[in-house]
């Protein structure tokens, strides 16, 4: 893994996530242990909610874009460590068979005002069903170590 700092990152850099497929089981399982809604859990029930069908627990997509974050190319040394989020919204639902994916669009980056030798960056991320429709889209700040003095590594 190449370790980038905050010095590596730019406003307006873009990342791309591999992609999964969900299936039914996958909502169902997520569901009863997270968020065992009706709708949620049995296709009946999501038929008759305003889903119109069986949709996958918001944080459940949540859990999948932080996956797929991860297998990524965003590498910030340190990992992918969130401070807070400005916006976090579900535009449209996740239904079985749709195959997500995550880009990534660097917004902001600063050092920290507290602690010189952490910086911010602001993330929009949006997950992407196959159809190229947003069915989730937050932006975070996120950490990331500023290079060490020591340090003249750079990403690759």
């Amino acid at each position: 893994m190449t370790e980038r700092y905050l010095e590596d990152f730019a406003v307006g850099q873009q990342f791309s996530s591999g992609r999964v497929r969900i299936d039914t089981e996958r909502i169902k399982s997520f569901a009863a242990e997270f968020d065992p809604q009706p709708f949620h859990l049995d296709e009946g029930a999501g038929s008759h909610s305003i889903f119109g069908g069986l949709a996958a627990s918001g944080w459940h997509t949540a859990a999948i874009t932080m996956k797929l974050l991860v297998d990524s190319d965003f590498k910030p040394a340190w990992g992918i460590v969130g401070a807070g989020f400005e916006e976090l919204r579900w535009p449209r639902p996740v239904r079985p068979g749709d195959e997500l994916r995550v880009e990534s669009e660097v917004l902001e980056t600063r050092v920290s005002k507290s602690s010189p030798e952490l910086g911010v960056l602001k993330v929009k991320s949006t997950t992407l069903n196959q159809h190229n429709e947003p069915v989730q889209v937050f932006v975070a700040n996120l950490l990331a170590p500023c290079r060490p003095a020591s340090s003249t590594k750079h990403p690759d």
